[in-house]
């Protein structure tokens, strides 16, 4: 697994175990990091906190984008994906579409529910579209 995919993997799982308990994913990463426990690639500390910094206009985005569904009720897992691949799609430069895409679609089809590969994909797929209006 390449660098990057790995930093994507330990991003989804601080985001997903802050929601879990109820804690942010800043404090999270930082209490991680203080216990000598926190990612060894700084991509994932960017992740964490760009989704973090960005969150509330990812989380319009994916209510728009995501027809019949609330945050709520996708999978926790689907969500926090899509929140990962929104960031990468409009807020990291550096980090081709095509790649994010890809990456996030890895991921919910290794974590997730069978599904949510078609759903993530769909949800991704129409905010790539409209890209340059969103950002």
């Amino acid at each position: 697994m390449a660098a990057r995919s790995k930093a994507r993997k330990r991003a989804l799982d601080v985001l997903f175990a802050s929601e879990m308990r109820g804690e942010s994913a800043i404090e999270a990463l930082d209490r991680q990091i203080d216990d000598g426990e926190g990612p060894t690639n700084d991509y994932t500390g960017t992740l964490v906190r760009g989704v973090v910094e960005h969150q509330a206009r990812i989380d319009e985005l994916l209510t728009s984008y995501s027809e019949g569904w609330t945050l709520d009720r996708m999978p926790a897992v689907d969500r926090n994906v899509l929140r990962l691949g929104v960031y990468e799609l409009l807020f990291a430069e550096d980090i081709p579409d095509a790649v994010a895409v890809s990456e996030a679609m890895a991921l919910v089809r290794d974590l997730s529910t069978d599904e949510s590969p078609q759903f993530v994909n769909g949800v991704l797929g129409g905010i790539l579209r409209n890209k340059a209006t969103l950002a």
